[in-house]
């Protein structure tokens, strides 16, 4: 049906004044558990690509097929729509939480701070409570007195499902299929090691064009990520890849060839770098230039809408009457049906003010107490903004297409500010201004998922109370597990070297040293955390001897400087933007030290890209991630064109398309065996006993064609299925039920 925005005439798919079961301890308890799942998948996609992908309809399909096979195998009760809402509104917490810590918290290492997880914990669990809370009075707002004007198109294909589920459909063997596929390619690929998981060739041969590479990494997660963001976003990011790799790094080789000493920001000479030490120093900070004018130019596109978000909410939370917590039944009360009752105000705002004090109480701002207080104001201002924001882009555009690092940047950048002109530019401020940009990137992201969450439940019939609730505890639960799986994945692959031209040829004075860690050589040395670079000492983790003199480096698994190992081996890091951006502006703001000729050429790149219709945030990560990751994503991108273009999906079937459900299988399956594959990089013993290129005479697991081969499989089994598939949810669904929503 259609609606103005005070229709009040609207009837959910369940009546308020019907009775079903709803917040049962199973159904938290599943969605607790696939959040994290899809959380812990989604944080391994982001430091892989610097993006994730909404979670919310696949763990709606997973709900459905799960409960459905539990009601068979054992005989229990048939679970409602209700319930199986409610799973996916606590699974969904899981990726909008992996979105803000894998964004945030690693730039703490590229500033030379320890990576703790009780700070990771903490800034994940108060920016996913707080997001949530401050979104509830903002319900009656943006989903009832404007249903009908913000389509909140990702919420209502949810929706659908889960109605599509009640009559017996579910695209969930697609998922599970796809899920086994990548899950079992990537062990075979990273994990035996039976053919080579990235392939590059050198362009050589044309005189003055060296360092020009390209390279394919075979992994069916980006094939996945591809396919899900459509040809457009896809042809975009992988031009940006192109860009980096063919022209941005062998012009600074040409230019740079004769050059008889080092150029900042560069540790060598351009002469004597490879194409990768070329892009890590130089090119890396014209990529992050380029992200952070591609996430301020998104903001300011979005700006008439920001606006009138702001405006529009306050004036409709004046005219809402916030309605009382509900009895288990279906009858009015306080003037509410069972379907219009939040968690009471007086309980949100005590929660807010609890969480505040947390802020302002916790270490979180390592300053004095007006540092903290201010701080915890500071989180306040811009969370409240943000998740404002973000919720009202969310019923626009959906929670993919949502600019969260631009509202990052933005507020990065203001508390920078403002910390310039207290005089605060101390290191620990620096780490106070990441931290509360933390909490407020994971407000933001968690109150857009919190928004389309509650769109989903008006359509279906669920009681708001009762989804508000269950998405607090998801995204309790699985804040509580993002940061140890963050650290999981950076300890998995740091580096420890002890290569002279590697570690400061100043000592510090290791009677100011209080860690002890014992290094390669068995030895126990002092631990010298540098958040503080002076000439010849760069940021990060050193091992000292007794004299102060650094023996070793530990570089971080995630944006680490090295690209080769002491043997000459290179080196896997994962190298999302986001962290490197955050730290970029950073030490640019307070320190004053960054290379800003490259920063500003990345900005006018992003500003071009812009001016001539191109997504400048989508080309800005492409230009910042490697070719090798960008190509297949490419690859994934012409299979969802082709579909489209024989199939004629309209966007709305696209999103439940058997193609996109088995996207997202591969996404998650890939993902988490990358996650279990670290325990093989951790304990080398274990890895070499399942490395077969290791005991290959021939060594032709390394050789390019078994891993094109592989990755040709993977790409024409995706198109199979999705052209073999019946055409979703539209011609599934009876005309009268989906035309209400």
């Amino acid at each position: 049906m259609t609606a103005d925005s005070n229709d009040a005439s609207f009837n959910p798919y369940i009546p308020a004044s019907a009775e079903f079961t709803e917040l049962s301890f199973l159904a938290v308890l599943l969605g607790s558990v696939l959040g994290v799942i899809f959380g812990a998948s989604s944080l391994y996609l982001f430091l892989k690509v610097g993006m994730t992908v909404s979670a919310s309809i696949p763990v709606a399909v997973l709900a459905i097929t799960i409960f459905r096979g539990l009601s068979r195998a054992f005989g229990t009760r048939p679970t409602t729509i209700l319930e199986n809402n409610i799973v996916q509104t606590a699974g969904s917490a899981g990726e909008s939480i992996a979105f803000g810590v894998g964004a945030a918290m690693p730039a703490l290492m590229l500033l030379g701070y320890e990576l703790e997880w009780t700070r990771v914990m903490l800034v994940a669990v108060l920016g996913g409570l707080l997001g949530i809370l401050m979104m509830i009075p903002l319900r009656r707002a943006f989903i009832v007195k404007q249903h009908g004007i913000l389509p909140y198109p990702e919420g209502t294909a949810c929706a659908k499902v889960l109605i599509v589920g009640e009559h017996g459909g579910s695209n969930a063997r697609t998922v599970f299929l796809g899920f086994g596929v990548g899950f079992v390619y990537q062990i075979l690929m990273k994990g035996l090691k039976l053919w080579s998981s990235e392939w590059d060739k050198a362009i050589t041969g044309i005189k003055g064009y060296t360092k020009a590479v390209v390279s394919l990494e075979p992994d069916p997660v980006l094939l996945g990520v591809g396919y899900i963001i459509g040809p457009r976003i896809a042809s975009v990011m992988v031009g940006g890849g192109v860009l980096t790799a063919l022209m941005l790094t062998p012009m600074i080789a040409y230019f740079g060839d004769g050059l008889p000493g080092v150029l900042p920001p560069g540790q060598l000479k351009i002469g004597a770098m490879s194409a990768g030490q070329i892009s890590s120093q130089y090119v890396r900070y014209i990529g992050a230039g380029a992200v952070a004018a591609g996430g301020i130019l998104s903001m300011l596109n979005a700006l008439p809408l920001i606006i009138s978000s702001v405006l529009g909410s306050f004036s409709a939370m004046g005219s809402s009457r916030q309605p009382d917590l509900a009895t288990s039944n279906g009858e009015e009360e306080n003037g509410r049906p069972r379907t219009d009752r939040d968690i009471p105000m007086p309980l949100v705002l005590l929660g807010c003010l609890g969480l505040v004090a947390a802020i302002a109480g916790s270490n979180l701002i390592p300053t004095n107490t007006i540092g903290r207080v201010i701080g915890a104001v500071m989180v306040v201002l811009f969370g409240f903004l943000f998740v404002t924001v973000s919720s009202r882009i969310t019923g626009v555009i959906g929670s993919s297409s949502n600019p969260i690092s631009g509202m990052t940047i933005a507020t990065l950048l203001l508390t920078c500010l403002i910390f310039v002109l207290l005089g605060w530019v101390g290191t620990e401020y620096r780490l106070a201004a990441l931290s509360i940009a933390g909490v407020v990137c994971i407000a933001s992201s968690n109150g857009g998922t919190t928004s389309q969450d509650l769109k989903t439940g008006y359509l279906v019939g669920s009681t708001p109370w009762k989804q508000q609730v269950a998405i607090l505890v998801g995204a309790l639960v699985s804040a509580i597990f993002m940061g140890g799986i963050l650290l999981w994945l950076n300890d998995a692959y740091s580096t420890v070297t002890d290569r002279p031209a590697d570690l400061p040829s100043v000592k510090t004075d290791v009677s100011k040293l209080n860690d002890s860690e014992e290094g390669k050589d068995g030895k126990t040395y002092k631990v010298w955390w540098v958040v503080n670079p002076e000439p010849g000492v760069l940021p990060g983790k050193y091992l000292v001897d007794v004299t102060g003199q650094a023996r070793f480096l530990d570089d971080p698994g995630i944006g680490g400087r090295l690209n080769y190992s002491t043997s000459g081996a290179e080196l896997k890091k994962f190298n999302p933007p986001q962290p490197r951006l955050f730290a970029t502006i950073i030490d640019g703001i307070m320190k004053g030290d960054l290379p800003w000729g490259l920063v500003i050429l990345g900005a006018v790149l992003a500003v071009v890209m812009q001016l001539a219709g191109v997504s400048a945030l989508a080309f800005a990560v492409g230009v910042y991630l490697p070719l090798s990751t960008t190509l297949p994503i490419f690859v994934g991108g012409l299979i969802r064109a082709a579909v489209d273009r024989l199939r004629k999906f309209n966007a709305e079937e696209s999103d439940m398309s058997p193609g996109t459900m088995m996207s997202t299988g591969l996404i998650a399956g890939g993902s988490l065996a990358g996650i279990i594959i670290a325990l093989l990089v951790v304990f080398e013993s274990l890895g070499k006993k399942l490395d077969f290129s290791a005991k290959s005479a021939s060594g032709e697991a390394e050789y390019l064609l078994p891993a094109i081969a592989a990755f040709s499989v993977i790409a024409v089994a995706l198109l199979a299925v999705a052209l073999a598939g019946k055409k979703p949810v539209a011609e599934e669904t009876k005309a009268d039920t989906i035309g209400e929503i």
